[in-house]
């Protein structure tokens, strides 16, 4: 079906342009609270200065001009960081009575999902540019692979991505930050240690016949796909992996929001 303008309708009845107006006026709204709120400067300042310091401490160790150390770093951060990020994305809202006010606003309930998950990964982008002054003095120093510094920064974008999404799906299980974030913090570990090799090979001795660790491995745990990307290695199936996890857990959050809608 098509509008008046020509414009092709959503499933959900409205055009492209009218969505996008939805989500852009939940985002400004959730990008503006997070931006008032103190904790989003202790989770910036915190985040820039623990990842830093790892890396610095491998370089003084190994006086390598690479990043590689610094990536590394960031799934086991994103663990705590993700969920300290999402967890008051839904949450807060039912415990302040304001979810029932945003339910009633003229949006669809998908519009709101993805206007909330863009504001949080947003700033996770912004947490994540506080590095950049790393690869500046590399550069300074002499001739890191930009190749392999742009990838890792796409693995890092993306690993994020995956965190906020289920990060958001964990918010809108519960009205209790900390609940919040302790289930997001449990997929974390389980999507990134699920990648360990020690893991992998335990999960499979103990079911050597389903290879139970393997399985995993190669298609649930971030930590293969991601690992790709910091070794610079891009393939058509790590992004099809990330696109994936992150629709699913939107997905999920929208049903799950969707059944509280009035």
């Amino acid at each position: 079906m098509s509008g008046k303008d020509g414009n092709s309708k959503t499933a959900g009845g409205i055009g492209p342009a009218e969505f996008a107006r939805g989500v852009r006026i939940v985002f400004t709204r959730e990008l503006g609270s997070i931006f008032d709120s103190s904790m989003a400067y202790i989770y910036f300042i915190a985040f820039t200065v623990l990842t830093t310091a790892i890396f610095m401490n491998d370089f003084f160790l190994k006086s390598v001009v690479d990043m590689t150390p610094y990536f590394k770093a960031l799934p086991l951060l994103a663990v705590v960081f993700g969920p300290a990020l999402t967890m008051r994305a839904w949450a807060e809202e039912k415990r302040l009575m304001t979810f029932e006010l945003l339910m009633t606003l003229p949006v669809k309930t998908g519009q709101i999902v993805l206007g909330k998950y863009l504001a949080v990964l947003v700033f996770y982008l912004v947490a994540l540019a506080g590095s950049l002054p790393i690869p500046v003095m590399l550069y300074s120093l002499g001739r890191p692979d930009g190749g392999l510094i742009f990838s890792g920064y796409l693995g890092a974008a993306l690993l994020g991505a995956v965190f906020m999404a289920f990060g958001l799906f964990a918010s809108g299980l519960t009205d209790n930050q900390i609940t919040a974030f302790v289930a997001a913090a449990f997929m974390g570990f389980f999507f990134v240690f699920t990648g360990n090799d020690l893991v992998v090979s335990v999960l499979d001795g103990l079911s050597r016949k389903l290879e139970v660790g393997t399985f995993l491995y190669e298609n649930i745990s971030v930590t293969r796909h991601y690992d790709e990307l910091v070794r610079g290695v891009l393939t058509g199936h790590g992004f099809f992996y990330f696109a994936i996890m992150v629709t699913v857990f939107l997905w999920m959050n929208k049903v799950t929001v969707s059944r509280s809608r009035i």
